[in-house]
């Protein structure tokens, strides 16, 4: 594995966290770094750290609020 793909592990700890429990992907890394944008793709989705994931989450947190407030009113 080369050096810019072992840095862009040490530096992302849910790549870390990913990679640890998928070790099948230390094999896909060595043998073609250019895997990482998968690997990164494949974790963001499991984490569900994408921009959809991200948006939806924020829209039921609005969602509790507006609830609670109309609660108080």
């Amino acid at each position: 594995m080369n050096l810019k793909t072992q840095f862009a592990i040490k530096n992302n700890p849910y790549l870390a966290r990913y990679l640890h429990e998928n070790s099948h992907w230390f094999k896909m890394l060595n043998r073609n770094p250019a895997t990482l944008t998968s690997l990164e793709k494949e974790m963001k989705e499991h984490y569900k750290l994408t921009t959809k994931d991200r948006m939806e989450d924020l829209s039921r947190k609005i969602d509790f609020i507006q609830n609670f407030m109309n609660l108080l009113n």
